[in-house]
């Protein structure tokens, strides 16, 4: 998930690990813990020139169960090594601190698997990305009373008991909003696959997922064997199901699809894809189907990027000449409260 979940989260585990012992520096710790696994964003482009190398990095190795072991033995005994000294001096044991870092780095890929991105939680033995596509990359619902409990234990002594109660209370309510968004997801999968049902639309795959922060406003993706279906759903909607779809041609002869890099890019889309050529630039954008914002007949792709040749490789480039529609979020509110 976003960054500022992730402090949160591993604050929490910090509190839970070290919090009587060192109070408020292990929420920092704990923070910093949390982070870790997201500095592949950095390292990728310390090892990688290649842009779609450095992209297909990030929730891979780091992000493992694998690294959770490994970086809690590390950066425990890193940590323990520089904090037990002078006053500090066995204050805490190796154990603490890799307990602590157990548990931050190890709930962060965890949480990740959850939303639509995909995480490659079982490296280095298989590439296999782990979605649950049940809520969002950012989801104010989840991270805010979290955060709040979060705040307010920074103002308790290490020693009060309420710490140890707030910080229980923000994973409580933010598991328990966990929970419902899985709900939801079943709730939803069975409105799409009835949706399409309905349509005769006959697909060979598809997957569901919320749009961006929040877990009313879902979108849904069904691959036939020429195109995609895709459309919206509000469990606002006073209808069970959806009548309006968007259809994509599956048609990406612009590039050779054989390929290396562009295979690389279509697994890391999950096979949900599409390329197409801008005429008055033409440049060649490819745009990732699982990101999409309301549209009513056509795609409006939040990750899309310009593909450039560099040798024998392919890179991706922003695209500056794409610009959401300036009633967007008007339109994404309305849409939301079942409009």
């Amino acid at each position: 998930m976003d960054s500022l979940t992730q402090i949160v989260l591993g604050a929490a585990c910090g509190e839970i690990a070290l919090g009587k012992k060192i109070g408020n520096k292990a929420l920092l710790f704990g923070a910093i813990g949390g982070t870790i696994p997201d500095l592949d964003v950095f390292i990728g482009n310390i090892f990688y020139s290649n842009s779609i190398d450095v992209m297909t990095f990030h929730r891979g190795f780091m992000h493992s169960l694998a690294f959770a072991f490994l970086g809690a033995f590390i950066f425990g005994y890193v940590f323990f090594k520089l904090y037990n000294s002078g006053k500090r001096l066995n204050t805490t044991t190796k154990k603490d601190w890799t307990w602590l870092f157990f548990l931050s780095i190890f709930t962060h890929p965890i949480l990740d698997c959850f939303t639509p991105y995909g995480t490659q939680l079982f490296l280095p033995f298989t590439e296999y990305r782990v979605s649950f596509n049940n809520i969002s990359v950012a989801d104010p619902a989840y991270t805010l009373p979290f955060l709040i409990c979060m705040i307010i234990v920074l103002f308790f002594k290490r020693t009060n008991p309420k710490r140890l109660k707030f910080t229980k209370a923000g994973i409580y309510m933010s598991s328990a909003y966990l929970l419902f968004t899985i709900g939801n997801k079943v709730y939803i999968d069975s409105v799409f696959k009835n949706s399409f049902k309905k349509a005769n639309i006959s697909y060979e795959r598809f997957r569901a997922q919320p749009t961006i922060l929040n877990n009313f406003l879902w979108y849904g993706i069904a691959e036939t064997k020429s195109d995609y279906k895709l459309a919206f759903y509000s469990i606002l909607d006073s209808k069970s199901t959806t009548d309006t779809f968007i259809t994509i041609p599956k048609d990406s002869s612009i590039l050779d699809s054989k390929n290396t890099d562009l295979k690389r890019l279509t697994w890391f889309s999950d096979e949900y894809y599409l390329i197409e050529e801008n005429k008055k630039t033409d440049d060649i954008i490819y745009n990732d189907l699982r990101y999409v914002m309301i549209s009513n007949d056509s795609v409006n792709s939040v990750m899309n990027f310009k593909i450039e040749k560099n040798g024998s490789r392919l890179e991706t480039k922003p695209n500056r000449n794409f610009n959401p529609s300036s009633d967007f979020f008007s339109a994404f509110w309305k849409r939301i409260k079942g409009i």
